[in-house]
């Protein structure tokens, strides 16, 4: 009998093999004791996020579903998601994302010269957490005095390790809001040529034509949206891909000697450790799947992290595989109507830490024994990742 509880530490440690229990034996899955189902299977995920209508977002997307009724754009559904989605994608337009390869490829390597003279380093804290809260920081136009205590309220809203009363999760959120509502008003006073600048300004239509704008909260929760996806998920995924690297020295030397395998390798990276694992939908209707119903109402799971592992759509799942083609169907940002806004960015950063790492330190090595993990509400990671990045070449 397939025991799934996302919030045991246990689990946090490798998921996998429950996934796979649960791909075999109870594909649509419920939990008694936390009230949720939960789907594993790659095309039941797919189909469950191409189908927003039966799978709504507006309950939550995690399993407590504290997230419901606020104004969050992964909360929204149809029609309002459409015309709120429409002004935000103007932030990552795609020359936007390309006009800020120089400033990641500048900070990384900024990073990898202040940690060439360690002997040892936190991959996590020095390296993996500092490339993305900069760079959508960078993009945001969120100034440097903020941006480490906005990370840290970040991580009091998705940690699940601690056993935060729901007061101080709040107020972490609050204070996020707060300091995005002091960046608004600035600009309303000093507009700039930034996103909040653009976003402020901006309109764009609705159902019935009539062209909307944000109001001032909803831009604050807006940003906060977009900083807290922009660079919790990256901030995994790349200590994540670094320890495929460690477990699969192969495919190291594969990318050592040939690097127009980046793009590959970014996709498998987030194929084979997805650092967002799972996405919550509510049930408008009854749904049944696999000789069971799910009844309207219900919190249903969609696993990011089984679906990838899905032996009935990839060969060899459990194998980290640079060479392995994609697809044009991937889970890992998600799919249809809530699809990340991020995509291009997110890849962008991966493909350039990734190159420059090679192309600077082809040895480096992580040791994941000694890594240590918390357990989050929809994310995987590593908290922290002994490191050496070895001779340079």
């Amino acid at each position: 009998m397939v025991d799934f509880n996302p919030y045991a530490e246990s689990f946090s440690e490798d998921p996998y093999p429950t996934y796979k229990q649960l791909r075999d034996e109870a594909p649509a899955f419920y939990n008694p004791d936390l009230k949720f189902w939960a789907l594993s299977r790659y095309a039941d995920v797919l189909n469950a996020h191409r189908d927003p209508n039966t799978f709504s977002s507006a309950g939550g997307v995690s399993i407590e579903g504290n997230e419901a009724g606020m104004p969050l754009l992964l909360v929204t559904d149809a029609p309002k998601h459409r015309w709120q989605k429409g002004l935000v994608t103007r932030v990552f337009t795609p020359s936007r994302m390309a006009a800020l390869e120089p400033f990641i490829r500048t900070l990384v390597n900024r990073l990898l010269d202040s940690a060439a003279h360690k002997d040892e380093i936190d991959f996590v804290a020095e390296f993996a957490l500092q490339v993305p809260l900069q760079v959508i920081s960078e993009l945001i136009g969120i100034p440097e005095e903020y941006r480490q205590e906005i990370h840290n309220l970040t991580n009091t809203m998705i940690d699940r390790s601690v056993h935060l009363p729901p007061e101080e999760m709040y107020a972490a959120q609050m204070r996020t809001l707060q300091i995005y509502g002091i960046l608004i008003d600035e600009r309303r006073r000093v507009p700039r040529e930034d996103p909040i600048t653009h976003l402020i300004q901006s309109e764009f239509p609705d159902e019935n034509g009539t062209m909307r704008c944000l109001t001032d909260e909803e831009l604050a929760w807006r940003f906060s949206e977009i900083a807290s996806a922009g660079h919790e998920t990256v901030a995994k995924a790349i200590p994540n891909g670094a320890i495929a690297f460690q477990r699969f020295p192969a495919e190291r030397a594969k990318l050592r000697d040939n690097t127009s395998l980046l793009l590959n390798t970014v996709d498998e990276i987030l194929r084979f450790d997805p650092p967002s694992q799972l996405q919550g939908r509510t049930t408008t209707s009854d749904v049944t799947l696999h000789g069971v119903t799910i009844p309207s109402g219900s919190k249903t799971m969609l696993l990011t992290g089984a679906a990838t592992r899905d032996e009935r759509k990839f060969d060899s799942p459990d194998v980290f595989d640079i060479t392995r083609q994609p697809g044009n169907d991937s889970l890992y940002f998600g799919n249809g109507v809530h699809k990340c806004l991020g995509i291009h960015l997110a890849r962008l950063e991966l493909s350039v830490v990734f190159e420059e790492i090679f192309r600077r330190f082809p040895d480096f090595e992580v040791d994941p024994v000694r890594a240590t993990r918390t357990v989050l509400s929809n994310v995987r990671g590593v908290a922290t990742l002994p490191a050496r990045l070895g001779a340079a070449r």
